[in-house]
C-alpha cells in the first residue's frame, strides 16, 4: 500500500532530493502509477519466473508493473525524451533502432533487416535472473481488428520465430513471449513484441542483441 507518511511523489526519494510540489514529470501520472510510485520499495516483491508465466498465460498483462523507484525513473526519463526529441516514438525509431525507413524488405520474419532485438530499456519488476527483451519489427503483426488481439496466424508466426531464434538456444520452459494490448503499449508507431528468458546464457543474450545495454542501466537516479 502507498505510504501515508509522505506525499506519493516523495516516497523512495532521499531527504535532500524531495520537493514540496509534485515534479513536472509526475504531474500527469494516472492513479495506478501514483499508487505504485507511492509504494516503498521495501514493500515491493519482484515477480518470480512462475508468476511471470502465470500472468502471461492468463493474459493479465496489465498486472506487470515496474518497481516503484524504477517507475519514477522511467517517468522522468521518458519526460526528458519527449522534451528533447518531440516524442518517444522519434527517439526509439531514430536513436535506439536507427531505422530511418520503416518499409519492410520482405514478408514478416523473412528478412533479418526488418527485425531488431534489444533489451527492454525499462523492464518490469522481475527476478534478476529474468532477461526481458523486445523484438522490434518493420512489418505489422497480424491482429484481429475486432478484439485487438493477435490472429491465430499472427500468433503462430511469432511463436515459430521465437522457437527458431530463442528456444533453440534456451530451454523451452525458460522462454515466454507476449504482445502487449494496444492500450498498454508505450510505443505505438513501431511494431514489437516481448520475449522473456529465465537465467539464459548471457553470452547468447549479448550476441543476439549486438551487445545492447538497457537505458535504465545508464540513466541517473531521480
Amino acid at each position: 500500500m502507498p505510504s501515508t507518511a509522505l506525499p506519493w511523489w516523495q516516497v523512495n526519494v532521499p531527504d535532500h532530493l524531495r520537493s514540496e510540489a509534485c515534479p513536472d514529470f509526475l504531474v500527469d501520472c494516472n492513479e495506478k502509477d501514483r499508487r505504485i510510485i507511492g509504494t516503498p520499495n521495501s514493500e515491493y516483491t519482484p515477480y518470480s519466473w512462475q508468476q511471470v508465466k502465470d500472468i502471461v498465460n492468463s493474459n493479465r498483462l496489465g498486472d506487470l508493473v515496474r518497481k516503484p523507484s524504477e517507475l519514477r525513473r522511467y517517468r522522468h526519463y521518458t519526460w526528458e525524451l519527449v522534451n528533447k526529441y518531440g516524442s518517444i516514438v522519434n527517439f526509439v525509431q531514430n536513436e535506439r533502432l536507427k531505422w530511418h525507413d520503416l518499409t519492410p524488405r520482405g514478408p514478416p520474419f523473412s528478412n533479418p533487416d526488418d527485425i531488431k532485438i534489444l533489451h527492454n530499456d525499462w523492464p518490469y519488476g522481475i527476478d534478476e535472473k529474468i532477461v526481458h527483451l523486445v523484438v522490434w519489427t518493420k512489418f505489422e503483426l497480424e491482429e484481429d481488428p475486432t478484439t485487438g488481439d493477435l490472429t491465430v496466424q499472427g500468433r503462430q508466426a511469432i511463436d515459430d520465430y521465437v522457437t527458431q531464434t530463442f528456444r533453440e538456444h534456451v530451454d523451452a520452459d525458460r522462454v515466454i513471449w507476449f504482445k502487449n494490448w494496444r492500450s498498454l503499449k508505450s510505443v505505438h508507431a513501431v511494431e514489437h513484441f516481448h520475449v522473456m528468458l529465465h537465467d539464459p546464457d548471457l553470452a547468447f543474450v549479448d550476441a543476439i542483441t549486438g551487445g545492447d545495454v538497457p537505458l535504465s542501466k545508464k540513466a541517473p537516479a531521480v
